[in-house]
């Protein structure tokens, strides 16, 4: 009599944990799919944040297409009097300047986070990493006043130096040819370079102490050097991260407006020489906007706002095809 309660008591339990998981796996699904919902129509309102940008800056500047076509992209005129614009002396200048930033940003960045994760000293890596930490949170503005105060005269004490000597080499002295005026492109570089520094190297720092120890350790029992496991495991290792830090740099820099602005010397002339004041997309716009009284004015600003937004999307497009390149080549030598 006992077995038979015992079983029906058994069969009760088994029914009653059977309806209660029925329950369960509805409300979980219900869950999962407000989650889903609510992360898919995130992705697709940054996707659509991003499409109304681009397509208002086209719209905006549409006029300045129209009136001056294709050529408006490669015209060296700007000219507000007369109605004459064209965005080459902008594109130059936003180019050149974060070209000159990225040579001096990325060594310098990988140098300091190869001290920081490999060879400092436990007690002087913290606060190393917090004064990169603190320089990345400085607001750029700052770095402009930096810049136009403090390092554009001492570089144009620099700059005679500079002509009497990277000057006179047959070739690329065209480059260092110009007046200790101070600022110029290679003084905005040069800021620039030094603003990027703490992002690429803090990023950096991160994917090498991200490094599997033993990864390292089995390098160094071989006898390897320090820069040997840097080169051949730990940058292996990372080379997907470090791409993407620098290209985050090189996006940083060719949006930079406050800093830029104080030292490029907002002159809309072209010029070989990097030493001679030049000009930027982002200073154009931060000086002229609410200068712009005609609407065609307007219009070619808008437009320089659009080229600008294609050429970060286009550095976006290229840093992607580079991981995958890296992430196939990587595959297929495991393969």
């Amino acid at each position: 009599m006992s077995v038979d309660k015992a079983i029906e008591g058994g069969g009760r339990d088994a029914a009653l944990a059977a309806q209660i998981s029925s329950q369960a796996v509805p409300r979980r699904a219900l869950g999962d799919l407000f989650f889903r919902g609510l992360t898919g129509f995130t992705a697709i309102f940054l996707l659509s944040v991003l499409i109304a940008i681009g397509v208002a800056l086209w719209r905006e500047g549409w006029d300045a297409f129209r009136t001056f076509g294709f050529g408006f992209l490669w015209s060296t005129a700007w000219n507000p009097v007369t109605d004459q614009y064209g965005a080459l002396i902008f594109i130059f200048g936003t180019l050149v300047s974060s070209l000159l930033a990225m040579l001096m940003a990325v060594p310098v960045s990988f140098g300091i986070a190869l001290f920081i994760s490999e060879l400092a000293p436990h007690w002087l890596r913290q606060p190393i990493s917090s004064a990169i930490e603190l320089l990345a949170g400085i607001p750029s503005i700052i770095f402009g006043m930096w810049g136009l105060l403090v390092f554009a005269p001492v570089f144009g004490n620099m700059e005679p130096w500079i002509n009497g000597h990277l000057g006179k080499i047959p070739g690329v002295g065209l480059l260092f040819q110009g007046p200790p005026m101070g600022i110029g492109m290679l003084t905005a570089g040069i800021v620039l370079g030094i603003m990027i520094i703490p992002f690429i190297s803090a990023i950096m720092r991160d994917v090498f102490l991200s490094t599997p120890g033993i990864l390292k350790e089995s390098a160094y029992a071989l006898g390897g050097t320090t820069w040997e496991v840097m080169r051949h495991v730990v940058l292996p290792f990372t080379r997907t991260a470090v791409v993407g830090s620098i290209f985050l740099g090189l996006g940083r820099a060719l949006g930079e407006t406050m800093a830029v602005t104080f030292v490029i010397g907002n002159t809309d002339s072209l010029s070989a020489s990097l030493l001679m004041p030049g000009n930027s997309i982002a200073a154009a716009l931060a000086n002229e906007f609410t200068e712009a009284t005609t609407h065609l004015y307007k219009s070619s600003l808008l437009a320089l706002g659009f080229i600008l937004f294609v050429v970060s999307f286009l550095v976006l497009v290229l840093a992607k095809f580079m991981l995958w390149r890296m992430e196939k080549r990587i595959g297929g030598g495991a393969l």
